[in-house]
């Protein structure tokens, strides 16, 4: 197993890796090029996109900024919205359903830490393969993550679900479920009830 493999597999990694370093290189400056463009810079855009993230075809919108780490472990659906300052830590796995919303400074974030101190340092250890290791975060489709919220690595938030602005997703979130704060819970579920046609003084 390369250091690639192993770290998409949740392995300990050694992220300085020459082959890792290159792409995550490349990835910094994709999302550079494309926070200096303009709105109206479709094209641009979308071809600067393309590079970032190839694994996602579909008809995708950031606002900018954007910061992605490596690009390529993240795939997303069609229909996303991301507003501004999304940053996704893609060391390990990220997918990203259909219909998905981000509001403004959403952060996905897999890549995971030794808690002790001495494993975690920059100091030489023969005894470890690497210092760092990822879980996979999976967004299903049709979901609206509210502004500021950040998920944490081995999180699944469930087809439908609203998660409320600030709140830190540390578990998995069920299907239609309105689930918010730190750490984020479930409150309730999302019913027909909830149809925007019923609050009539929006009209």
């Amino acid at each position: 197993m390369n250091e690639r493999q192993r770290m998409l597999a949740g392995k300990l990694t050694n992220p300085r890796d020459p082959e890792l370093l290159d792409r995550q290189r490349l990835a910094h400056r994709l999302c550079k090029q494309y926070n200096d463009t303009f709105d109206d810079e479709d094209d641009k855009r979308h071809a600067l996109l393309k590079q970032l993230l190839p694994h996602t075809t579909g008809r995708i919108y950031f606002q900018g900024p954007i910061f992605f780490d490596y690009g390529d472990h993240t795939t997303i659906g069609e229909r996303f919205y991301g507003n501004t300052n999304i940053t996704i830590l893609d060391s390990g796995p990220v997918t990203i359903g259909h219909d998905v919303l981000f509001g403004p400074n959403v952060t996905l974030v897999t890549p995971m830490h030794p808690l002790r101190y001495q494993d975690r340092n920059f100091v030489p250890d023969p005894t470890l393969p690497g210092k760092e290791y990822a879980k996979a975060i999976t967004i299903e489709s049709n979901c609206w993550l509210a502004s500021n919220v950040t998920v944490i690595g081995g999180v699944t938030i469930g087809n439908g679900s609203v998660i409320g602005a600030g709140s830190v997703v540390t578990r998995d979130i069920p299907a239609n479920s309105l689930a918010v704060g730190n750490p984020c819970r479930v409150i309730r579920q999302i019913t027909a009830a909830d149809d925007i046609r019923l609050k009539r003084e929006l009209f």
